[in-house]
């Protein structure tokens, strides 16, 4: 038997499939990180033929204890290129084509994403996730979207019409901080670590800093507005103290007294701010420097809570250090030093300035360690976590690639010891998700030819039967009953810079209904050019399927529905809340719309919220309004 007779039947063994299966199959992986370099691993190892592999980012010595493609003789080079060449070695015969690009730069247009049969997304940024997501929405290509947090993880699979898309659930927002309680109130330990980086650190050593969008300056009252006066008072004080630190010796400790003994003094001259809490207390650069160890050097023990002396000592040297840094001997000028959790210089700076803060205003301190998890919003990677979601992603392919989505599960990975996994069906879009709640089809035309009007009048009203209430927009409006000056311009003229490329949005109103059902979902027309063997006065090619383009459905409807559900649900069972089995991974409970019912959950404001149950409970049967009830028992995983 020779090898890949024998690989073909390991893998039908394992995995259900043949492992030449995939070997004509053309992937996109996204991301070359903690996820992305366990997913190469097993696309290569399952064979996959054609792998194109898209990251921005450098390796970084802190990558290396869990991507395990990169070795240290690797820091500082492309991840993609390095993941490539290390992976290659597994298997010779998959093609790997690395680059070292932004997945949203143009060249990675909608025609570009439709010449692969499937994406994974493995990104650890929220925009490029939703960009991704959209692109893969317009090619109606299957995305296989993953993450990790500490040991939670999730797989979700997205594809156009068939599934909820990544926006179709509401996003966790990043959490702000008003700008009174970062400058005059803090309480709490993140208050001083969100001060000390994006705030003091900045104005100190960065010459076009601005304040992080973790402070809140929208002044939403008298009291916020005169906040922001004084703190953007303060920051010119401390751009004075900025251009000290490259000529006066004693620019550090002249930075320690403004900000820990003169501001102190400053705020604890505020009338009625001191009445309900405790005063501020300034500290003493003079008195505190006595009391250092000159011996010591507190700095390399970042997992002790360091002393209010050795806090000053770290203070101070740092300071020192990033002095040191902050002028470029050769050039003669200064040069901006930018925060870096895995910046030991800049790290020491800002731990040492929370933790003085926080002495000031009496609030607990924390070691270098847990102050470089705030402050580089770090929540702690784990290897096996990546391992174990790259390979429920992998198996989430071969089911799409095979059988489609109808198979498929949204995966998540929990700390419960008597469920590890939690799997669930794929839900359908989200009716009311502006981002795949749309029809999209491609026109075949030549632009040169075809105007703007035509385009109007010909497809989208004799065709498509839109009413004369239309409005177009390629990046901007180009045209609304208001606004014609385009129609007698030709489409390659409009098209211009379009994005997605060579694509125009139609919103509009359909011909002859009723004036509160009439507007249609967007519609995204892509042109594409026309086939050779067309005559040149032919300007376009309808398709020959009739495009359906559904109404807008109406968040009103929609909630008499779901409170119509409700109802039903109290009459069956007013005092417990339903528990429905939907399949045989999967127990839900479905509340009312809107209530959280424990922390963390995502709530969408127009849907049934689910989440899992973890009782031991024999489960009814209940009628709910069409879905299929199993009576079933609970059985720890």
């Amino acid at each position: 038997m020779d090898n890949n007779s024998k690989d073909n039947n390991v893998s039908a063994k394992t995995l259900g499939y043949p492992y030449s299966v995939f070997c004509d199959k053309k992937v996109l992986l996204v991301g070359a990180g903690g996820i992305g370099c366990e997913l190469l691993k097993n696309l290569v190892m399952s064979n996959f033929g054609e792998i194109h592999l898209i990251d921005l980012d450098t390796i970084d010595l802190s990558n290396l204890n869990r991507q395990f493609l990169f070795r240290k003789q690797h820091i500082k080079q492309p991840k993609a290129i390095v993941a490539a060449k290390t992976a290659q070695a597994f298997n010779e015969h998959v093609k790997i084509h690395p680059y070292h690009a932004n997945i949203k730069d143009p060249e990675f247009s909608v025609a570009w994403f439709r010449n692969f049969d499937i994406v994974f997304n493995a990104l650890d940024n929220l925009d490029a996730r939703r960009h991704v997501n959209r692109q893969c929405l317009l090619a109606n290509v299957p995305l296989i979207e993953s993450g990790t947090t500490g040991f939670l993880g999730q797989v979700q699979v997205i594809h156009n019409g068939q599934t909820e898309c990544y926006d179709c659930n509401p996003k966790e927002t990043p959490k702000q901080y008003p700008v009174c309680t970062i400058r005059s109130t803090p309480n709490l330990p993140i208050h001083c670590v969100v001060w000390a980086k994006s705030y003091l650190f900045p104005n100190l050593f960065e010459t076009t800093a601005e304040l992080d969008t973790s402070i809140d300056t929208s002044a939403s009252d008298a009291e916020q507005v005169k906040e922001i006066a004084e703190l953007q008072r303060e920051t010119e004080e401390l751009k004075q103290l900025r251009n000290a630190l490259t000529s006066e010796d004693d620019a550090c400790r002249r930075i320690f007294v403004k900000v820990f003994c003169d501001d102190i003094e400053r705020l604890r001259s505020v009338p009625d701010m001191w009445t309900h809490r405790k005063e501020p207390t300034p500290l003493d650069f003079d008195e505190l420097i006595t009391k250092i160890d000159s011996d010591s050097k507190p700095w390399v023990q970042d997992r002790r809570i360091w002393s209010l002396a050795d806090n000053l000592a770290v203070f101070y040297d740092s300071c020192q250090r990033l002095r040191k840094r902050v002028w470029d001997e050769e050039l003669k000028s200064r040069k901006d030093i930018d925060f870096d959790k895995d910046d030991k210089d800049t790290m020491d700076f800002v731990a040492s300035a929370a933790n003085l803060r926080a002495h000031v205003f009496g609030i607990p301190t924390l070691s270098e360690f847990d102050i470089k998890q705030m402050a580089g919003n770090i929540i702690p990677a784990i290897a096996t976590t990546n391992a174990v979601v790259a390979g429920i992603c992998v198996i989430q392919a071969l089911k799409v690639l095979t059988n489609g989505t109808r198979e498929s599960m949204n995966i998540y990975l929990s700390r419960r010891p008597e469920r590890v996994f939690h799997g669930e069906r794929v839900c359908p879009p989200n009716p009311f998700c502006q981002t795949c709640n749309f029809v999209s089809f491609q026109l075949p035309a030549d632009i040169s030819q075809l105007t703007l009007g035509e385009f109007i009048s010909k497809v989208l009203q004799e065709y498509l039967q839109y009413s004369d209430e239309i409005s177009i927009l390629r990046n901007d409006l180009i045209y609304d009953p208001d606004f014609d000056d385009n129609v007698d311009k030709p489409l390659s003229e409009l098209l211009v810079d379009a994005q997605p490329a060579n694509t125009l949005t139609v919103l509009g109103e359909a011909e002859g209904d009723s004036v509160e059902t009439l507007e249609r979902v967007p519609l995204l027309v892509e042109f594409v050019p026309l086939d050779q063997e067309h005559d040149r006065s032919v300007k376009f090619v309808l398709p020959e399927t009739q495009i359906e383009i559904p109404k807008k459905q109406s968040p009103e409807k929609q909630a008499q529905e779901a409170e119509e559900m409700n109802e039903l649900k109290e009459a069956v069972n007013p005092e417990d809340k339903e528990l429905i089995v939907l399949d045989e991974e999967t127990i839900i409970i479905e509340d009312e719309l809107g209530e959280s019912l424990e922390n963390g959950d995502v709530v969408s404001a127009s849907r049934p919220l689910k989440r899992s149950v973890t009782v031991e409970d024999d489960i009814t049967e209940l009628p709910a309004a069409g879905t299929a009830v199993k009576k079933g028992k609970l059985d720890n995983a």
